[in-house]
């Protein structure tokens, strides 16, 4: 049992669930949500917090300001309240109250931005904000999670090497598409180290992120109205794109399997599940082609019980479709997988 003396010292790195009863693929979902800002994010923001001391532009009296959908601004809340800094988190409406509260309640100031820009959507007039507040006071640091070499690095040293050592056999990895930072990270240590793995990005429908066009999103974690500029699609697969609607339902049938996950979790194990049905689908005599996938689940639901979990507001911000049962693989494949609501299993290693 570990022992430690700072809340951003925690986390599980080493967890995995078993997706193939439920939903048929062999398809392992690496679990980040287990720390105490209670996302992956927390990986990111320790990496740019240090570099950012290292390099002397943060000290006694400094104040962090972020832009951030919810997880980032969490994990810097954390961070802040840990080494004594000040925070300004600037988010915006689709971020979950929950989330917001949390934020508050570790000393941040959290600004709503309630009107997106006309042409860079949300992500535009947050960007905007962060920049009218660094001018306002010297004394203001904006880490840049967009730009910052340490978001991607903390993935390239973390994230990445613990799938690889748990999954000599990987054939493909999942990714979902945000800031692009967990994208990069695992993109740049698999074409080092293994570059037979595939890496492909699940984004949401409506993100720009990929050159797709822009459309009304309501569920935060993944997707841009951005490109964001940490993104090299040269080290990438094609992406694949999921409608929000299928990311409710594949929430739901995780949590009919046992397992509550955040909303980006749903879109990136939908779009894996999308993936392999087209290009590792049923073959000759209904025999599957044996591969190993691994997706990852960036944080859990709680902070979504409010949304994802709460059929009027599905069926307000998503549309009565998003309440159907199952997974809904017409625009994901063909039907759940065999097996669907069985036990999961849990597959974790220590040490």
């Amino acid at each position: 049992m570990p022992v430690i003396s700072a809340s951003h010292e925690f986390e599980v790195s080493d967890l995995f669930v078993n997706l193939q009863p439920i939903f048929g693929h062999r398809l392992f979902l690496k679990v980040e949500g287990f720390n105490f800002a209670g996302s992956i994010k927390l990986k990111a923001a320790r990496e740019m917090v240090a570099r950012a001391e290292a390099a002397g532009l943060l000290g006694p009296g400094s104040t962090l300001v972020e832009s951030s959908s919810g997880n980032m601004g969490v994990a810097l809340s954390v961070l802040a309240a840990a080494r004594g800094y000040g925070f300004v988190c600037v988010t915006d409406s689709r971020c979950n109250e929950a989330t917001r509260r949390a934020m508050e309640s570790y000393g941040t100031e959290v600004h709503v931005i309630t009107e997106p820009h006309p042409v860079e959507g949300f992500l535009g007039a947050r960007i905007r904000h962060v920049r009218a507040l660094l001018a306002e006071d010297e004394r203001r640091v904006w880490l840049n999670q967009y730009l910052s070499p340490g978001n991607w690095m903390a993935h390239y040293r973390t994230t990445a090497p613990a799938i690889a050592r748990q999954f000599p056999d990987l054939t493909v990895l999942f990714v979902g598409a945000g800031t692009t930072g967990t994208l990069m990270g695992c993109a740049r240590y698999f074409r080092e180290r293994r570059p037979s793995v595939r890496v492909v990005p699940v984004d949401s429908v409506g993100s720009v992120t990929f050159g797709a066009p822009p459309a009304p999103r309501h569920i935060p974690g993944l997707g841009t109205s951005v490109r964001p500029p940490l993104l090299d699609d040269s080290l990438v697969e094609l992406p694949v794109h999921v409608e929000e609607r299928d990311t409710v339902r594949t929430c739901r049938e995780l949590m009919r399997g046992g397992f509550l996950f955040g909303g980006s979790t749903g879109t990136a194990v939908g779009g894996a599940l999308r993936w392999l049905d087209e290009h590792h689908g049923d073959g000759a005599g209904g025999v599957r082609e044996r591969v190993t996938a691994v997706t990852i689940a960036p944080d859990l639901g709680e902070r979504y019980l409010d949304t994802v979990y709460h059929d009027e507001w599905v069926a307000r911000a998503i549309g009565p479709e998003g309440l159907l049962p199952g997974v809904d693989r017409t625009g994901l494949g063909a039907g759940a997988g065999a097996g669907a609501g069985a036990d999961a299993g849990l597959h974790a290693v220590t040490g």
